[in-house]
């Protein structure tokens, strides 16, 4: 049986919605930037780099700024946390 449920649940933490706001004041399309990449999230995929010396499992990954042609070097850095197998929380996001 076919479900359209994501194996992982994402969420977001307040200090990524605060960041998220005032980024998206500037950059229209933040949110159809970072949506491919919650859903590889939300399909269980684990992207981008380990931060290392924390107690947590916390990974950043670069996203495309479609709103500046630099690619991903001068686009977004997105923070997660892996809470659980099955729940991961956004932590912060910020552009380079």
């Amino acid at each position: 049986m076919e479900t359209d449920q994501p194996i992982v649940q994402v969420e977001t933490s307040g200090n990524f919605e605060r960041q998220f706001r005032i980024l998206f004041k500037r950059y229209r399309k933040i949110r159809s930037d970072i949506q491919p990449v919650i859903e590889q999230l939300q399909a269980g995929e684990v992207l981008g780099d380990r931060l290392s010396g924390l107690n947590i499992v916390v990974f950043k990954v670069r996203v495309k700024n479609s709103d500046i042609q630099k690619g991903k070097s001068g686009g977004y850095r997105l923070i997660y946390h892996v809470k659980t197998t099955t729940r991961i929380i956004l932590l912060a996001i910020y552009v380079c």
